[in-house]
């Protein structure tokens, strides 16, 4: 989910963004409707993401059979 908020309703609602962006929900932060930034998790959380979906490969794996090297374009893939 993404959605855009003006600068001066960024700084009054922080708090609640946060918890938002903790959620998964991305923020464009704009200036006079003029795009200035993007509140998005942190790069932990991103990792963790990464993390969380090759061991879901992993699993998808095992339980169909998928050759190591499919595995091994599938990661490719996701780093382009």
């Amino acid at each position: 989910m993404h959605a855009q908020i003006g600068a001066f309703d960024a700084k009054t609602r922080l708090s609640e963004l946060l918890r938002n962006v903790q959620g998964g929900q991305n923020y464009t932060i704009t200036v006079r409707g003029k795009p200035i930034a993007d509140l998005v998790p942190s790069g932990s959380t991103v990792r963790q993401d990464k993390r969380t979906a090759v061991q879901a490969m992993r699993d998808i794996r095992k339980i169909q059979g998928v050759p190591d090297g499919t595995m091994t374009e599938w990661v490719a893939e996701g780093r382009r």
